[in-house]
């Protein structure tokens, strides 16, 4: 298997450490971007770091059983996505409004011993893998999980993402990783799509998840939107 020469994800200031984000309730992706609330005392800290360095963290979903021990370290799924912080805004409060721009797969290789009220984590990063002998033709795949999605959004504003994806030439990968993240999908199906790091059998998976939401018969669908409404956190 090899590499897809995809768009360099910008990887300024990466020591091969991030600081941790653990959510129950979101899988971010490389490429997508999530607004969120910070509001928790060591997580407005971890802000302040942050934002005076590199603006780099590791969004984690928490595995089930984390209410137990959230105020500890709640066990996390390994699999995370390296993210940027590219937008910010603090209210005198100490929260945060910010955005997080995914980057990169990567897996929490160890956490490191601090005495910081949040987690660091080691990280390893991993790219999408093309097989050199592919199981399918994959333009064909594209525009199969851009037809199908589409069909899902009947009245909606998603032509313009079809229209962007279409003209930019963007790699299979990625198209999988924006359906996705715009899909209602459990968080397992979501976290399991993360993890597929073969393409090929990303977009198997991906367009079966978007066949099974579909009518069984030519019944017209009810009116969905796009971009779905973001929930908060």
């Amino acid at each position: 298997m090899k590499s897809h020469p995809e768009f360099a994800a910008d990887l300024t200031g990466f020591t091969g450490e991030a600081p941790l984000f653990p959510l129950p309730n979101v899988v971010q992706f490389p490429c997508t971007a999530l607004p969120l609330r910070v509001f928790e005392e060591r997580y407005q800290r971890m802000m302040e770091a942050v934002l005076s360095e590199d603006r780099l963290i590791a969004m984690a979903l928490l595995r089930p059983g984390w209410e137990r021990t959230y105020e500890s370290n709640p066990e996390i799924h390994e699999m995370v996505c390296l993210g940027r912080i590219t937008a910010d805004e603090r209210f005198e409060s100490g929260e945060y409004n910010i955005v997080v721009t995914g980057i990169h797969r990567a897996v929490v290789v160890a956490e490191r011993e601090t005495d910081l009220p949040y987690r660091v984590a080691q990280l390893e990063l991993y790219r999408d893998f093309y097989s050199e002998k592919p199981l399918f033709n994959r333009e064909v795949r594209h525009q199969d999980l851009l037809l199908n999605f589409r069909r899902l959004f009947p009245a909606s504003r998603a032509d313009s993402l079809f229209s962007q994806v279409l003209e930019a030439g963007i790699p299979l990968g990625v198209t999988c990783d924006l359906l996705t993240s715009a899909l209602k999908l459990s968080l397992a199906e979501k976290q399991m799509l993360l993890e597929e790091l073969d393409v090929d059998l990303r977009s198997d998976l991906l367009l079966e998840k978007i066949r099974e939401r579909l009518p069984a018969s030519g019944a017209e669908l009810r009116v969905r939107t796009y971009p779905p409404t973001f929930s908060l956190n």
